[in-house]
């Protein structure tokens, strides 16, 4: 072994930031359960459903957070139940060299709670923001003109549909 080599302080199970971490069925199994309804379900509950103790499932997800497979959850708000009626998605373009920082940058725009960066060239950036009247749409578009993003259009949405990643989905044997 080499002296000079600096040492690696992470811990041996812990991979390399960015790597891929290769997923087992208990793990599918633990992340369809939450995608599908992490508020809900409890510990003991997926533990039943992947074959496996409440303390495995605990641990997993443990892991699954410290390697950032899980990186967050968040409630699914209904904003116009809330009293902010428009949701609207902005489709616009922002100068491919600098998309990565637009994107990041017009978070900081009041309403905007939602930012896709696309590879594409043109039509890059899908921007949602929620909006209490026309006006407030108004301002909204003319401050993400500031950061230099052309809007293509912006589309009010009516509604949200979603499900889990079927990939996640465990097969129990009796299934």
């Amino acid at each position: 072994m080499d002296d000079d080599a600096p040492a690696d302080p992470r811990p041996d199970d812990v991979p390399e930031p960015n790597a891929e971490i290769a997923l087992d069925d208990v793990d599918r199994g633990i992340l369809f359960a939450l995608q599908r309804d992490a508020r809900n379900i409890t510990i003991q509950e997926i533990a039943e459903l992947v074959g496996v103790s409440a303390s495995t499932v605990r641990n997993r997800i443990d892991k699954l957070e410290t390697t950032n497979i899980i990186d967050s959850y968040a409630p699914q708000i209904d904003y116009e139940r809330a009293g902010f009626p428009l949701k609207i998605l902005f489709i616009a373009s922002a100068d491919p060299d600098v998309r990565n920082r637009v994107a990041e940058d017009v978070l900081a725009v009041d309403g905007v709670v939602d930012v896709n960066e696309l590879v594409t060239s043109e039509r890059n950036l899908h921007i949602q923001g929620i909006a209490t009247s026309t006006r407030d749409l108004t301002r909204m578009t003319g401050k993400l003109n500031e950061y230099g993003v052309s809007i293509h259009s912006s589309e009010i949405i009516t509604n949200h549909y979603s499900q889990p990643w079927g990939h996640f989905k465990f097969e129990t044997n009796d299934s």
